[in-house]
């Protein structure tokens, strides 16, 4: 099919605008138009085919020609206006291919070794609602802070760590979020069967470099897991399928929360900047 296909696209090229609806199952390209002479040529009513002078890959020639192969075989097709929503899920169902991962069991105990350096940063949700820690409560809230009020948001050391190379580094990249000039930490630990967001103290910040399994560290761990928008869940290390969550209400407490489709679980790093684990 590829080649033919390429041939095709060839042939095309070298003849302008000529298309032979009987091989392609296109329709013919209505050339008189004067617009033709600037490479421009109307198919029928809103849809126009437009030829660029700039050259492409046959990586991206490729690419054309297995999307429209999926959409010609996939979707019967009643006008050429779509909405964005329709063209959307056309591509989304069609054109985008899913990817399939592979969880190696590991044959020994996991182990997360912390890397040097450690992004500073504050935490804002996806309603640019503003993690804050009230110092007399062991816990976090989300508050939509005005101007002026910068002063209140609590700021993060989050330190990566190097995951084992078997199942666990199919979920993100491990990392632990401290806070700022203190020897606070987030944890997530069981409470009469319902996992928690916490704040406890580590006396000994040493003994977070090294994480074994089931050593009683593992609360301190989330996969942070990033998209292209950069929004960023964090999932429970301990207890896969429980993510930060914040609350649609101001001053409510940040907590735990099962894995759901919701933007409460989305995060974006701001103020950030790179610093060694020297000068926290």
């Amino acid at each position: 099919m590829a080649d033919k296909d390429l041939l095709m696209l060839e042939s095309y090229l070298d003849n302008d605008c000529e298309f032979g609806s009987d091989d392609t199952n296109f329709d013919e390209l209505d050339c008189s138009d004067p617009l033709a002479m600037s490479s421009r040529c109307d198919l029928h009513e809103g849809l126009r085919i437009e030829v660029t002078k700039e050259p492409l890959s046959m990586r991206s020639v490729a690419n054309v020609i297995i999307a429209l192969q999926r959409l010609k075989h996939t979707q019967s097709v009643q006008s050429t206006e779509f909405t964005d929503q329709e063209l959307f899920n056309i591509f989304m169902e069609n054109v985008i291919e899913e990817s399939m991962t592979i969880n190696l069991k590991c044959s020994q105990s996991k182990s997360y070794s912390m890397q040097d350096k450690i992004v500073q940063c504050t935490l804002y949700d996806k309603s640019k609602k503003t993690l804050v820690r009230r110092e007399e409560t062991p816990i976090l809230l989300a508050i939509t802070l005005k101007a002026g009020q910068e002063s209140n948001k609590a700021w993060f050391n989050l330190s990566s760590f190097v995951p084992p190379n078997c199942t666990a580094n199919t979920k993100g990249q491990p990392v632990c979020l401290g806070i700022v000039k203190t020897n606070l930490f987030l944890s997530c630990t069981l409470d009469n069967g319902t996992p928690l967001l916490g704040i406890e103290e580590v006396k000994d910040k040493q003994s977070l470099k090294s994480i074994k399994e089931n050593d009683g560290m593992e609360r301190f761990l989330f996969f942070r897991n990033g998209s292209g928008d950069s929004l960023n869940t964090f999932e429970s290390v301990k207890y896969p399928g429980w993510f930060i969550t914040t609350s649609r209400d101001d001053f409510k407490p940040v907590q735990m929360c099962k894995q759901q489709p919701t933007p409460l679980q989305l995060f974006t790093l701001e103020d950030e900047k790179v610093v060694s684990q020297n000068e926290i």
